[in-house]
């Protein structure tokens, strides 16, 4: 999501030369994140109860809402970055775009932090049914996406695709996580979790 790369029309090409070595190496850090998470999630005793609702009437709506507007921005994140990456539009890239990137990305992955924490500390990691295991599942590999993505965008040493593929498997992630969680809020009602 967030991204602070220099941005232009000729970055993914300038990336090509780079070593799956290094992708590697940063991908297994992502893996220790998610994993650390899960252990967590599924170790802690879940309180049932929120520290804070951020003004909204109960942790679940904090959730649903916050999760909502993190979608949104993760969209916003997902046309800057075709734009960025030359996909649409024609020329250079206008830096307003990828200053738009960058701030939606800081402001995507801030809004997710205290759905994950109520997630983690109020409910833990869920199991019992198909839809609370791929939401627990996805949560967790969203951050360890974040954080190889993040090592990603500086690097140099890794190859040009891996920037959008992590960029992608984040927007994606975020998708199933919403899905899982917020749609089901909107069409069934409060969930069992």
């Amino acid at each position: 999501m967030a991204n602070d790369a220099q941005f232009s029309s000729s970055e993914p090409e300038s990336r090509h030369d780079g070593s799956t070595v290094w992708l590697l190496g940063f991908v297994l850090v992502g893996a220790a994140v998610s994993l650390a998470l899960g252990a967590y999630s599924r170790g802690h005793v879940p309180t049932g109860r929120p520290i804070s609702t951020f003004g909204f009437s109960t942790m679940l709506d904090m959730k649903v809402w916050l999760a909502s507007a993190a979608l949104v921005l993760a969209i916003v994140q997902l046309g800057t970055a075709l734009r960025i990456y030359g996909r649409v539009g024609r020329g250079p890239c206008p830096p307003a775009i990828a200053i738009t990137h960058r701030v939606s990305g800081v402001v995507a992955v801030t809004l997710t932090l205290p759905v994950a924490f109520h997630c983690m500390w109020s409910l833990g990691f869920g199991s019992y049914n198909a839809r609370v295991l791929v939401h627990s599942l996805m949560g967790c590999l969203f951050y360890g996406v974040f954080v190889t993505k993040m090592l990603t965008v500086k690097s140099s040493r890794v190859p040009g695709w891996a920037l959008p593929v992590l960029g992608g498997a984040l927007f994606t992630s975020l998708v199933i996580i919403w899905s899982t969680s917020s749609l089901w809020f909107f069409t069934h009602g409060s969930p069992s979790y």
